[in-house]
């Protein structure tokens, strides 16, 4: 029998017409505005493009230009190295609604010959409002004046709502058909704080969808933080509403708990039906990124931790080992794991400790080239079974 009769899918798989999500990536911008990171110079920033381009992903965030000259030089650098290199992705860069940081883009896009899609964003959320004094008035008016200067200077721009949310209908209705009808060629939803669920995050895409942007030829973009740890739920709840482009950023970085991981949105998308590019070069990306930002890996991460397609457990490695012993990899990969260790270019690992059983030792030894004789089974075993953790290798030779 075929994997494929082999595992019942719940999940299903999307119609073959279903339109096929745009990802933009954030690590280069919101995920440096994490606290616990270090930005890397301009090298590894035209490095990490690279890479990105690579992955499959559409657009890349490039930064906040207005945040200094450090951030204003970085942005050109990338404009430029885009350019020269003409790497398939779209760049853009949050800006606030000010003419001085919209001016800056317009400048940037004119030295560097090619469009840059400024992310113009305003809160939006009553909270917001009541902190700044704001009433619908300031904001509609700002957002008018940003969206006018914008088009005078051929700058294209995506009106991004903060906080939207936990903001109400009637002040994202306004603000978002006030920058349509200002020239905005898209919109972006975003779940600042990390506060939405899925069906929030439904109900809130079906109503810019429904009651803003109706038949215009706009596109809608979703960006989502991991708060409450629904992060990747959400992005996806939100392109099964209607989203076109969702963001997130290597390894979630950003704001207190993160974007969402882009790495994992990629992962689900591409078993949901969704490929996208060749997602082997994942974790080297996800290693380059920790490298440069000064973070580091939970072993228990997602596909790209160490323990992801790790097993000590004597009943899961008995099955896996079967799998292999019948020349099967691919059932091997996927007796004990929801996703293919071979799609990021890894394997099925199998360690010896406390939980193992005979499977672990004689794979473990038949692997390293030595008999599994009963004997050397069972010594290493009790001795394993008597270990608080995982054996490492010099342990193991070791006992044989």
């Amino acid at each position: 029998m075929t994997l494929d009769e082999l595992i019942n899918d719940w999940n299903g798989l999307p119609p073959r017409d279903a339109r096929i999500p745009l990802l933009n990536d954030e690590t280069l911008r919101d995920g440096l505005q994490s606290p616990s990171v270090r930005d890397p110079d301009i090298a590894a920033k035209r490095d990490l493009t690279h890479r990105l381009a690579r992955l499959g992903v559409d657009a890349v965030d490039l930064g906040m230009p207005g945040a200094g000259p450090k951030a204003l030089a970085a942005v050109r650098a990338l404009m430029v190295e885009i350019r020269d290199h003409r790497l398939p992705i779209s760049p853009n860069v949050a800006v606030r609604t000010l003419e001085a940081d919209l001016a800056q883009v317009a400048e940037i896009q004119q030295r560097a010959g090619m469009p840059l899609e400024a992310g113009a964003f305003l809160g939006s959320s009553p909270i917001r409002m009541d902190v700044e004094g704001w009433d619908l008035g300031f904001l509609v008016a700002t957002a008018r004046k940003a969206i006018s200067f914008c088009r005078r200077q051929e700058v294209p721009v995506m009106m991004v709502t903060e906080d939207s949310t936990r903001a109400r209908p009637d002040v994202l209705k306004a603000i978002y058909s006030a920058a349509l009808d200002e020239g905005a060629q898209s919109v972006c939803l975003s779940d600042t704080c990390g506060h939405a669920t899925p069906d929030g995050t439904r109900r809130l895409v079906r109503f810019i969808k429904e009651e803003v942007v109706k038949d215009r030829s706009v596109r809608i973009d979703w960006h989502g933080h991991n708060d409450r740890g629904l992060g990747v739920a959400n992005a996806i709840a939100a392109f099964e509403a209607g989203a076109d482009r969702l963001h997130g950023s290597i390894l979630g970085i950003g704001e207190r708990c993160g974007n969402v991981a882009m790495d994992q949105l990629m992962i689900n998308l591409h078993l949901m039906g969704f490929p996208k590019g060749d997602l082997s070069d994942l974790p080297a990306l996800a290693d380059r990124v920790a490298e440069l930002c000064d973070v580091e890996i939970p072993a228990n991460y997602p596909v790209l931790g160490r323990d992801a397609f790790r097993t000590g457990t004597g009943v899961h490695a008995a099955a896996i080992v079967k799998a292999l012993h019948r020349g099967d990899v691919e059932l091997a990969d996927a007796v004990y794991s929801g996703v293919p260790a071979a799609l990021v270019g890894r394997r099925q690992e199998i360690e010896i400790g406390p939980m193992a059983g005979h499977s672990n030792v004689v794979y473990w030894l038949e692997m390293n080239g030595y008999d599994p004789s009963p004997d050397r089974v069972d010594r290493i075993l009790q001795f394993a079974k008597n270990s608080p953790r995982i054996l490492s290798e010099a342990e193991i030779r070791a006992v044989v």
